[in-house]
This record gives structure tokens, sequence and C-alpha cells, in this order.
């Protein structure tokens, strides 16, 4: 049998597989995800095993420790995976869910009620738990998932499959429900975009370059999730123990997210109070900073900034910072240089806040909070199938109503028209 053929084989097992999958019950669907966050626990040491082949070749390939952090699977994180596979379990089946209904004036009642997708596919890279993540959600929401989750975690995304697929049948549900498709490389990425037919929908995570490829190479719906060009602004009147925590983590916490600040921008008035704290806290977490002029004028010695600082996603301990004249150039900025994931300012200042959170354009605007919390857990999703940043059907972080579509249900009595 041809590569091509069992590729399309793996594609319809997966379809077939979700058109039983969306009519199990919730119990069974979450029996299910008991049994995927049991199989996780027990198979520790082999997903840790596989991991380990992963990061070796991503060190020896020189991927960057940013990517390596985020394909790092250690027995911690498992059994966080575990715990966020319990808290789907925890969380309304959305299915069936009556959005809006009527009885007509002719007798006839009609409700808009949700369904699942069918099949979803999803291409990322180096981000295992993406795995867990995405199969637990598409399993609750009664969707099939085909997964391409790159080289880079070739290893490590096949034990999990595997795993999943044991825990599925041990329930008596069809492991053919979950598939991946990395052993395909590249080119089963690119069939998977053109599988209209066999995916209903595909979800993209990952750097800019790959959602952009996925967002116009496609032929399959795409939802667009995005990079994560994310700032911070301080405004005049912003509380300095406030701010100085919030940058801190905003940028520190975890760098190598999409949720992670890139660039600060702060108002002239509150820059001569506060950037050079702000800026010695975050340059002793080992940030390296770049700064327009007059934030160099402000924080002497830090590297000059330019263009490409502002449009950039780093993914590491580097950080963009602009002092601006006021808030309509701060959301001049954001406008200019955002790839519309999320955005906060620190304020005092009731009006700005509410400004800010009127006019930047972005799929999460936070008022005196960390960028950190713009994540699916966070938000009490459980998990997150990405954060979308398009304006179609979902934006900011995709949890289980997002993995679903609607239909009519038009019960009548014999009425014609």
């Amino acid at each position: 049998m041809s590569q091509a053929d069992l590729f399309l084989q793996k594609l319809e097992r997966a379809r077939v597989a979700s058109k039983s999958l969306a009519t199990v019950t919730t119990a069974q669907k979450n029996a299910a995800l008991e049994a995927i966050a049991v199989e996780l626990e027990r198979s520790v040491p082999e997903v840790v095993a596989e991991n380990a082949k992963d990061l070796e070749a991503g060190e020896r390939n020189g991927i960057g420790e940013g990517l390596l952090d985020r394909l790092r699977l250690d027995e911690a994180r498992l059994h966080a995976l575990a715990e966020a596979v319990r808290s789907v379990i925890a969380l309304p089946d959305p299915v069936g869910e009556v959005l809006r209904g009527s009885t007509l004036a002719n007798g006839i009642r009609i409700n808009q009620v949700r369904v699942p997708f069918g099949v979803v596919g999803a291409i990322y890279e180096a981000r295992p738990n993406v795995t867990i993540d995405i199969a637990a959600l598409a399993l609750k929401s009664g969707n099939g998932a085909v997964l391409r989750g790159g080289t880079a975690a070739e290893n490590s995304n096949r034990v999990l499959v595997v795993l999943i697929q044991r825990a599925l049948a041990s329930v008596g549900l069809d492991g053919d429900a979950v598939q991946t498709i990395d052993e395909f490389g590249r080119e089963g990425a690119a069939r998977l975009m053109r599988a209209r037919g066999y995916v209903d929908v595909l979800i993209p995570r990952g750097s800019a370059g790959l959602i952009a490829t996925v967002v116009q190479e496609s032929t399959v719906p795409v939802i667009e999730t995005g990079s994560g060009i994310v700032h911070v602004y301080v405004d005049a009147t912003a509380d300095e123990e406030m701010a100085a925590s919030i940058v801190h983590n905003a940028k520190t916490h975890r760098p190598s997210v999409c949720n992670a600040a890139e660039t600060l921008l702060v108002h002239r008035v509150a820059a001569e109070r506060m950037l050079p704290r702000l800026a010695r806290e975050l340059m002793e977490s080992g940030v390296t900073l770049a700064g327009d002029e007059a934030s160099r004028d402000v924080v002497p010695g830090i590297a000059a900034a330019d263009d490409e600082t502002w449009a950039t996603e780093h993914l590491a301990l580097e950080m963009g910072v602009r002092i601006v004249d006021s808030m309509d150039e701060a959301i001049a900025h954001i406008g200019q240089y955002s790839s519309h994931h999320t955005e906060s300012i620190v304020t005092q200042d009731y009006a700005n806040a509410e400004r800010f959170l009127a006019e930047v354009d972005s799929a999460v605007v936070m008022v005196n909070a960390s960028t950190r919390f713009t994540d699916g857990g966070e938000f009490g999703f459980g998990a997150e199938v990405g954060i979308s940043t398009q304006k179609l059907h979902a934006r900011g972080p995709m949890g289980l109503p997002e993995l679903t579509s609607t239909k009519w249900l038009v019960r009548g009595n014999g009425q014609i028209r």
C-alpha cells in the first residue's frame, strides 16, 4: 500500500470513529478521559524515555532553549497533564446544549443545538502536551482528532497517541478516533491541509511561519491561532509595586510561551519614576532589553531597538522597551505591531482602563493583570486547543464549546408551507 493510501486510511478511520463518538453519552466520554489520565500516570517511565530521545535530537539540532522547554515532558508535567484531563471531565458537555429556540405561529418547534465538528485536525510543533490537550477536548466534545505534532516531538507524540488509543479501547470506545500522522513528515502535513471531506476543521499552533503556511495553503477550514507579540503598557498613573510585579511575571514566568510579554510600553511620566527599577529587575532575571532612544536615556547601556524588535515574538528572555507620550501613542504602537493575542494595561485611572479595554483590538485585553493568564486552564476551560486570534467562530482561548458547530432541529406535526 502506498504512503498516500496509508495516510487516507488513517483519516478514514478517524472519520468513521468520529461518527460513533458523536453519539456516546457524557458518562462514556468521561470514562474515556479518566482512562487517559490513568494511562498517563502508569506510563510515566515509558513517555519520559521516548521524550528523552526527542530532547537529545533537539539539542543536537540546535532548536533552542525555548522549544526545548516546550518539548520537555518530565514526571511532574505528565502528572499535571493527567490532572488537566481530569479537569475536562468536570466541565459541562457542550454537545446537545440548546442555544436558542422557539415555537413558530404554525406550531413548528425549532431549536439550535451544539454538535461536534466531526474530525478536528491539528498541526503543531515541539509541544507534546498539546497532543493530550487536543485529544481530551476533542473527545469530550464528540470529535475525532488527527494530529501532526512535528518531527521534533515524533517519539513523544507516538507513545502518547498509543496510550490514548489504549485508554479508549479499555472503555469500549473506538481507539481510531485519535490518530497521529507524524510518520508522513512534512508531506503528511501538506496532505492534511488538503484533506477536505475527511477533516472538518484544522487548527495550527506554533510559529508565525507555521500558522501563515496553514492559513494560506489549507483547503480545509482553519481556525487561526496566533503568535504572541504581547504588550504590557504601564500608564502614567500606574502603581509602581503592581507594575513591577506584573511586568516581571509577564516576561519571566515562562518566556517560551505565546502569552509571555514581548514589548514593554511605558508612559513618559511613569518612566521617570519607575523604568529604572522595572529594567533592573528584568535584567537581574536574565532579560536582555532593547529600547528606543528615550528609554536608553533613562536606562543607559541597553541595546538599541528597531522595527524588527517590535515585530518579533522572541520566546526567550528578550524584550523591547519603548517610552510613549500618551495612551494614544501606546494604542497606536499596539495596533501596528501586535499579533492581536493579549495586551495589558497597568493603571489606576478607571477611564484609561475602560478606554484601553474598548479600543485595543486583541483577543484578550487586560487591566492590572499579567498576560500569563491568557490560558485555557487559567480561564477554567480545563485545557485549550489554542488561542484564536481571528474573529470568526472563536476568539481567545478555545475550550469545549469552540470545538462544536450547531445545527437546527425542527419538529413539526404535518405543517406545510
